[in-house]
């Protein structure tokens, strides 16, 4: 199974991202969706199997996507539903959140720094 996570950034029109440990991976392109289809061509380019990926915004101008390259069969036939739980019936129950409580503050990038901020000064 190979795990590939890599820092996304937009810069104008423009997405990049770098992995961020186990290779020199870099790629762009005009979109996220356009930058995850690239990723997950060069990571089954290493390894062949079941791909799942994930892109996550962090701020409106970075996010981190994972691609997961899982080899060999996943599952199995006959096997039983999961047993219902009893929080669904309280999840229903609880009240909606307001609109204003949802909407939390977007954060800048100079705000989050770190990570985002180190992969590109190298």
């Amino acid at each position: 199974m190979g795990i590939y996570t890599f820092v996304c950034r937009s810069s104008g029109s423009e997405w990049s991202a770098k992995q961020t440990s186990g290779g020199p991976i870099e790629a762009s392109a005009s979109s996220t969706f356009d930058l995850e289809r690239k990723l997950v061509q060069v990571a089954l380019s290493r390894e062949s199997g079941v791909v799942s990926s994930t892109f996550c915004f962090v701020t409106p101008s970075s996010g981190v996507l994972q691609v997961i390259v899982a080899s060999g069969f996943v599952g199995g036939s006959g096997a039983a539903p999961a047993p219902a739980s009893s929080v669904n019936g309280e999840a229903a129950a609880v009240a909606p959140k307001s609109k204003e409580k949802e909407e939390a503050k977007e954060e800048s990038d100079e705000e989050m720094g770190g990570l985002f901020d180190s992969m590109w000064d190298e």
